[in-house]
């Protein structure tokens, strides 16, 4: 079967005034407090196909969700976990079928074409049901970043066997989140490795 798997990366706030303000002063200070040039913030979504079957996959907040069913695997806290509760602080993980990117127009450059068969097409989708709730914006699990719409799409490449080192944003910008969903990818393979089968003797 004809496979492919197309990576987009978008500005952080593309088409939003005031979340690209807002991002633009936390990478000044974050810059500021690493002795870093200051860098543009690229947030990642994926098209994935099999054959004639399309599917696009990110990380979008809840409340700006279009009406009807598009393809929501998971849902999570955004900032803290309290908040949660709250439509405006939730994030969503959507596999959508036949979907569209909403901020897909701003992307830059063409699309990374990573390398893939269908059967690792398929794991990617299974694995998108089994996307980690984690806090967006914070790093609860120790991963030295924190959890973020990069996290999920770096997660869901390495977990599926996809090659994901010569990944990188374009123009040397920088993809925070990243990091931690490759970490948590690492991890999980070694705890798959490390445990012993189950034995049938009781």
């Amino acid at each position: 079967m004809a496979a492919s798997v197309r990576l987009h990366w978008i500005p952080v706030g593309a088409g939003q005034h005031v979340v690209r303000g807002s991002t633009r002063v936390i990478e000044n200070l974050d810059a500021r407090r690493h002795h870093r040039p200051q860098l543009t913030l690229y947030h990642a979504a994926l098209e994935v196909q099999v054959d004639a079957d399309r599917w696009t996959i990110e990380m979008a907040p809840a409340w700006g969700s279009p009406p009807t069913d598009h393809g929501v695997t998971i849902t999570g806290p955004v900032a803290f976990r309290r908040l949660g509760a709250s439509r405006l602080f939730r994030y969503e993980v959507r596999v959508w079928p036949e979907g569209r990117v909403p901020d897909i127009g701003y992307a830059v450059g063409e699309p990374v074409r990573i390398a893939t068969d269908a059967a690792r097409v398929r794991r990617l989708l299974d694995a998108g049901s089994h996307v980690p709730g984690l806090t967006w914006g914070r790093d609860e699990l120790a991963l030295g970043d924190m959890w973020n719409s990069n996290s999920v799409v770096a997660w869901l490449l390495a977990s599926s066997g996809h090659d994901v080192v010569p990944i990188a944003p374009p123009g040397g910008g920088r993809a925070p989140g990243w990091a931690a969903g490759l970490e948590l990818a690492r991890r999980s393979a070694q705890t798959e490795w490390s445990t012993p089968a189950s034995s049938s003797i009781p």
